[in-house]
């Protein structure tokens, strides 16, 4: 199928909704769960408007002789407190909890059926077949899973529209015919249409009233963050208004302003490292060119892959403004200089082999490797993580654009 393969490929150039969900959107999404348009109900607050007593209640299809309903926060990736609740002789249950902010909790039918969900000012129902893993599920009265349902729908319908499944025929007579520049195209013009169910979801959620929901659905990167990075900081200045103490909101606003620092359009942090004969070379020192920041180990089997690509864009472009600042986590010196030996790698490389505590690390937030960002001559961001053949083909428009 063409949207499998491509999704594929999607994976180390974008993050779609498909492809990196966090495990609890994810499960939300995967588990086939319905939502009612019933009106919901408001939980009770206190005095001082600081917390809400929430009722969780629903009824169970199969209820079982053996076991027990638990539900249990989840916090900070983390399990929380846990109780029990009763189930009634009419195969339902209720139970009351006081919170004092939005979060997330699990609840466990008898060890069968576990559903994950968010909890704030309403109360709701999980209705449950309670004896299937992944039996039906319907969640009533959470306005936080009804728009993980919306964002849901908005990118099922992008893959059903005629013109996607149209790419579809076509990718496949393409494959067939081993048409790698057909191929190149359709998935090019899938892009674009996948784009337009981004912009869809990406005015849903700014149009909503502040949401962990919403917190939920961009934490999974359901939109791009540099693509659509200003529906990230949009959202984080809301938080910061309007939910400033809540925890949610401190790990929410914190990341993007991370993420701010490296967004395409901003200069890159500076970088002041020692290259293989311990001279202190600076990142600014490269402007007046086109500067791709490699991030990269000795011990990466995947940068190691990606080496043969950079090399061939490098010599392809250098006499026309291009080059390369590597930046290295290694913690040997000799298998830092071994391999930069031989992968062949020509250009300037820094480091202070000091691994994942590297100053370049921390100051740029890797979490990961390869990671790179292409520089303009000024030292301004234009691109991250160019991969394969992404890479030519950005310095191409890039060159070519300069030639006419």
């Amino acid at each position: 199928m063409m949207r499998e393969a491509i999704s594929l490929k999607r994976k180390a150039q974008s993050n779609s909704i498909w492809n990196k969900f966090r495990a609890f959107s994810f499960m939300l999404l995967a588990l086939g769960f319905s939502c009612s348009s019933t009106s919901r109900e408001e939980a009770k607050e206190d005095a001082a408007g600081n917390a809400w007593t929430v009722t969780v209640s629903g009824k169970i299809g199969h209820p079982q002789t053996e076991g027990q309903i638990t539900i249990q926060e989840i916090k900070n990736g983390t399990l929380g407190w846990q109780d029990t609740i009763k189930v009634k002789s009419n195969y339902t249950y209720s139970k009351t909890v006081k919170i004092s902010e939005p979060g997330y909790y699990k609840i466990n039918f008898f060890n069968k059926q576990v559903v994950d969900f968010i909890l704030f000012k309403s109360n709701i129902q999980i209705n449950v077949d309670g004896n299937d893993p992944r039996g039906f599920v319907e969640i009533v009265g959470s306005p936080e899973i009804d728009l993980i349902k919306q964002a849901q729908n908005i990118m099922q319908e992008a893959e059903r529209t005629p013109a996607v499944i149209k790419l579809g025929e076509d990718y496949t007579k393409a494959v067939q015919a081993r048409d790698e520049a057909k191929v190149a195209e359709i998935q090019a013009a899938y892009q674009t249409e996948l784009k337009k169910s981004h912009d869809k979801l990406a005015e849903l959620l700014k149009s909503q009233p502040l949401s962990l929901g919403t917190i939920n659905l961009l934490q999974s990167n359901a939109l791009d963050r540099d693509a659509y990075s200003h529906v990230y900081i949009a959202v984080a200045d809301k938080l910061k208004k309007e939910w400033p103490d809540y925890a949610v909101s401190k790990e929410f606003t914190t990341s993007v302003d991370r993420m701010k620092v490296l967004a395409i359009g901003q200069p890159a942090p500076e970088i002041s490292l020692p290259d293989t004969t311990g001279k202190i070379v600076k990142l600014s020192s490269m402007k007046g060119k086109y500067v791709l920041v490699d991030f990269w180990a000795k011990w990466c089997g995947p940068c190691r892959q990606e080496n043969p690509t950079v090399v061939k864009a490098f010599h392809k472009y250098k006499d026309k403004g291009f080059t390369v600042f590597g930046v290295s986590l290694d913690r040997s010196k000799q298998d830092w200089v071994n391999a930069i030996k031989q992968d062949g790698l020509a250009w300037t490389h820094v480091s202070d082999l000091k691994y994942w505590q590297s100053e370049a690390a921390k100051t740029y937030n890797i979490t990961g490797i390869p990671f790179s960002l292409l520089l303009d001559p000024n030292g301004v961001i234009i691109a991250k993580n160019l991969r394969g053949g992404a890479l030519d083909s950005k310095l191409a428009e890039i060159f070519n654009k300069k030639t006419n």
